[in-house]
């Protein structure tokens, strides 16, 4: 190549570098600044579900008392409900027995008021019935056979009236047992109405607690929503920011190569194609690339890349040759993270590291140790989580693993 041609690509190496330096530096402050700004968002949002999980314990904690509360009330009803049941039952056996005891009476009223006015006729007149009967008997036997029976007759009037003289006792000891219980019942009533009061007033004061405590937890579950909304856009904006960077480092890359190319230098092939990343770690795959829902925040969402499960300091190696775009901590969740730009619109991310052994502008190499793993940011456990992006759309990266 003669000289001239040398000192044009030269010049225009030199034209193109200071232009790409200069955007470089532009869109790395608008990345740590987005960044910075992604991680004043997670704070409030960190504090806000914080504020949320405090809420709903809340809520959940409330609704237990509730739920207790009118498991008693039931409980206290069904009790009402026995107690007046057993009054029922006592005053119709009242009832029942105030028939008996008045036909008792009424009898025995009788057998009294005869008597006495035998006595009174016996008083007055002489009471010759009985003598009369005695006097007309024809024989001995007969006056004996006589007497018997009048005796008999005064005895069974005597045992009549000790009888229901008896019965009026017994009956007026039964009512007399069913008022207790039924003045019972009637106290065990009373208690148990004011025990139903307090617990319904108990019930309303928890109720009343329970809606403030549910509009408590939708107003800051909405504020967690808001912030999740700010999140997203905050993390949708950074990773614009990364496909500018890899925009830069694409027009970096084609300034390089056409000044190679004026220069007649020969130019490598670029990993475009599947099958050219190299695994970034040995390990069992234990989450694929697609749709799931998280293990930490529980949502279904997409699982943008594979995780290998390795023990925490293992060795991260470059899936190829790229340049450094983002070294650092990730607020998203990835938590250590490093992003490298292979060219071609091709980007490859490593997530949860516990040590990085690189920094953002710096060449690497297929295969070179460019950090340990860990478990940091939203991580159940020691892995690398393996991302492949194509134009910033996350692709699965096992068709480009070999």
């Amino acid at each position: 190549m003669s000289l001239t041609r040398r000192l044009v690509a030269l010049g225009l190496l030199v034209a193109l570098l200071p232009v790409t330096g200069l955007a470089k530096s532009r869109v790395d402050d608008k990345i740590a600044a987005q960044k910075a700004k992604l991680h004043a968002v997670h704070e409030r949002l960190n504090a806000k579900r914080s504020q949320l999980d405090a809420a709903k314990s809340r809520v959940g904690s409330i609704a237990s008392e509730l739920a207790q509360v009118n498991h008693n009330v039931a409980a206290v009803n069904g009790h009402l409900d026995e107690i007046r049941g057993r009054i029922k039952s006592t005053q119709r056996k009242l009832a029942w027995n105030q028939i008996q005891l008045a036909a008792a009476r009424q009898t025995l009223r009788r057998h009294q008021d005869a008597l006495n006015r035998r006595i009174v006729d016996a008083y007055e007149h002489g009471d010759l019935g009985y003598v009369d009967v005695l006097l007309s008997a024809r024989s001995f036997g007969d006056f004996v056979e006589r007497w018997n029976d009048i005796r008999y007759l005064v005895k069974a009037n005597e045992v009549t009236i000790r009888a229901r003289k008896a019965d009026e006792a017994h009956v007026v000891s039964i009512q007399d047992n069913l008022l207790g219980t039924q003045s019972e019942l009637q106290g065990e009533q009373a208690q148990a109405d004011q025990q139903r009061l307090a617990l319904d007033a108990l019930a309303q004061q928890r109720t009343i607690l329970l809606a403030a405590a549910d509009a408590t937890r939708a107003s800051v579950q909405t504020e967690v929503n808001e912030l999740d909304e700010e999140s997203a856009a905050s993390e949708a904006a950074l990773e614009s920011l990364i496909r500018a960077k890899q925009e830069e480092e694409e027009q970096r890359r084609l300034a390089r190569r056409r000044a190679a190319l004026l220069a007649g230098e020969e130019l490598p092939p670029e990993p475009t194609a599947p099958g050219q990343l190299s695994w970034p770690a040995s390990g069992p795959i234990t989450s694929p690339f697609g749709m799931r829902n998280n293990p930490v925040t529980h949502v279904f969402i997409l699982h943008a890349g594979i995780d290998i499960a390795i023990a925490t300091g293992t060795t991260v190696a470059a899936a190829a040759d790229g340049r450094v775009i983002v070294a650092g901590w990730d607020e998203g969740g990835c938590g250590n993270m490093i992003v490298l730009d292979h060219g071609g619109r091709l980007a490859t991310q490593y997530c949860h590291l516990s040590q990085i052994f690189v920094g953002v502008g710096q060449e690497v190499q297929r295969g070179q140790a460019i950090a340990a793993s860990g478990s940091t940011g939203h991580s159940t456990g020691p892995h690398l989580h393996f991302g492949v992006r194509v134009d910033g759309r996350p692709v699965d990266p096992m068709t480009y693993l070999r």
